[in-house]
């Protein structure tokens, strides 16, 4: 009993979505000692014919292994395996209950899959391998262990996503961005761990969108209808995002991208395309609505605070000027529509 609360203590004690993932292989290997856990998620495009969907490695133990493995959080999605490759996984979530077969490799052991309770965004399969079938209290208790993990990770989602539109909220933004301002400080070395194309570099970004005339949508034609507009822009955003990207709703009609890309010209495709599916939508009974968007890229030496404020300048100059625009901070700066006021911390310089 005690080995089984330590485990349960050693699931729930993270906060962090992709240490979750890793502390339920830990605490599979510790309950049941395989020769080996994966947990799997389901990410990318679609679910049907012309879909594109890969599975993420979130977290891989083996016997004897001193650290669990992953995919890096920035992965391409092109990088990693297709869906069909991995049938058993397939036949899992398609069953939504266990299925186990020798594995396809031809070791003489058994992979049992396991559907991961809680996140319908990815989906997700645990793969256990054995030398022999699990026996019936083994697999009650890996089913435990599964319907813990899931009802905290519904807390998780509770705590940490926007009620209307399960993007990430407000709170979860400042940890996201320090850690990847971390990563933009590793500069060629976070490159190299980061991503499996080590000739990029690691440039991370951020860019704030606000709705224009979004009051007067909801003062012609009410709140429950200014509710679908922002359910409908956040799917937008899923839609013309990868899966990787970091999407927050910060409050009302104020929402905020993190990314990588190789430069600001990346990033102001990325942007553009968003602003541009976003309006060609038709939007049920209000027809066209538009957003301002502004992007900055993350310095080493950033606060959460500093980086927001450069990219919601930005967003200020395109609602002067037209909106219904994208606007680089960097590039306002260049041509000297906006003063530089770059910030280190909490110190200014002039």
């Amino acid at each position: 009993m005690a080995e089984v609360i330590d485990l349960l203590a050693t699931l729930t004690v993270h906060r962090d979505r992709e240490r979750l993932d890793v502390s339920l292989a830990q605490a599979l290997m510790g309950l049941v000692r395989p020769q080996g856990v994966g947990v799997w998620r389901l990410v990318g495009e679609g679910d049907g014919e012309g879909s594109d969907q890969r599975w993420l490695m979130c977290a891989r133990l083996q016997a004897g292994m001193a650290a669990p493995c992953s995919d890096p959080p920035w992965t391409d999605l092109s990088m990693l395996p297709t869906k069909e490759s991995a049938p058993l996984r397939v036949a899992c979530m398609g069953r939504q209950m266990q299925v186990a077969e020798p594995d396809p490799l031809g070791t003489g052991l058994i992979v049992t899959a396991f559907p991961v309770p809680g996140d319908r965004e990815q989906p997700g399969v645990v793969e256990v391998v054995t030398s022999i079938a699990l026996t019936p209290d083994e697999l009650r208790a890996i089913h435990a262990v599964l319907r813990v993990f899931g009802n905290f990770q519904a807390l998780l989602d509770y705590s940490q996503r926007d009620t209307l539109t399960g993007l990430l909220n407000r709170k979860t933004f400042d940890e996201s961005f320090m850690k990847t301002a971390r990563h933009s400080a590793g500069g060629a070395q976070a490159a190299l761990f980061e991503s499996r194309r080590p000739e990029q570099a690691a440039r991370y970004w951020i860019g704030v969108l606000d709705i224009d005339h979004f009051k007067s949508v909801n003062d012609r034609y009410g709140h429950l209808i200014g509710d679908e507009v922002l359910l409908l822009v956040a799917r937008i955003m899923r839609s013309t995002f990868r899966f990787q990207d970091r999407l927050f709703r910060f409050g009302g009609e104020e929402f905020v991208v993190m990314m990588r890309c190789a430069d600001e010209a990346d990033a102001m495709r990325a942007f553009e395309r968003f602003r541009q599916n976003m309006a060609e939508y038709p939007f049920p009974q209000v027809g066209s609505v538009t957003g301002s968007i502004g992007f900055t890229e993350v310095q080493s030496t950033d606060t959460p605070s500093a980086a927001f404020e450069r990219a919601d300048r930005a967003v200020y100059h395109a609602k002067q000027n037209g909106r219904n625009m994208v606007c680089s901070h960097a590039e306002l700066v260049r041509t000297g529509a906006l003063k530089d006021d770059t910030k280190v911390g909490d110190v200014e310089l002039f």
